[in-house]
């Protein structure tokens, strides 16, 4: 259920946040969704001989959790994503718990804009990927 916030109700500073741990199964629909079968994320022996030693979760899936909070928690219903920017900061791997969180750094009252900076952290509290959303309120 999304929470219902108005523009107005929603201050510099807020925060949310969403927690999933990523699974085979994420990893093989996100693969299956988006058609990037990259061998480091669904090939166990590709892996083990790349740098990671291991599969790892597509960044993408992994940022995609930032946009579960702007949808469903801050700010919420009737959001509609302007801009995204991510950098990727270390890998995600199958099993590890991931935290998105989004906080209000600005407000655009004319235009009832949000400018919101966007973080997803690992279960040892490692920054996977670092950002900044824009975001409109309806």
């Amino acid at each position: 259920m999304a929470t219902e916030y108005t523009y107005e109700g929603i201050s510099v500073g807020d925060k949310a946040s969403f927690s999933k741990t990523i699974s085979e199964a994420d990893v093989s629909g996100f693969a299956g969704i988006t058609g990037d079968f990259n061998p480091v994320h669904v090939n166990q022996v590709f892996a083990e001989k790349s740098q990671f030693k291991k599969r790892i979760a597509h960044g993408m899936l992994s940022a995609s959790l930032i946009s579960t909070v702007l949808g469903t928690r801050l700010p919420g219903a009737n959001t509609i994503y302007l801009s995204q920017e991510v950098k990727f900061t270390a890998p995600v791997y199958l099993g590890d718990t991931l935290t998105a969180e989004v906080e209000v750094t600005e407000k655009n009252d004319k235009k009832k804009i949000l400018t919101l900076k966007t973080t997803v952290v690992n279960q040892e509290g490692k920054t996977v990927v670092d950002g900044q959303a824009k975001v409109m309120k309806t």
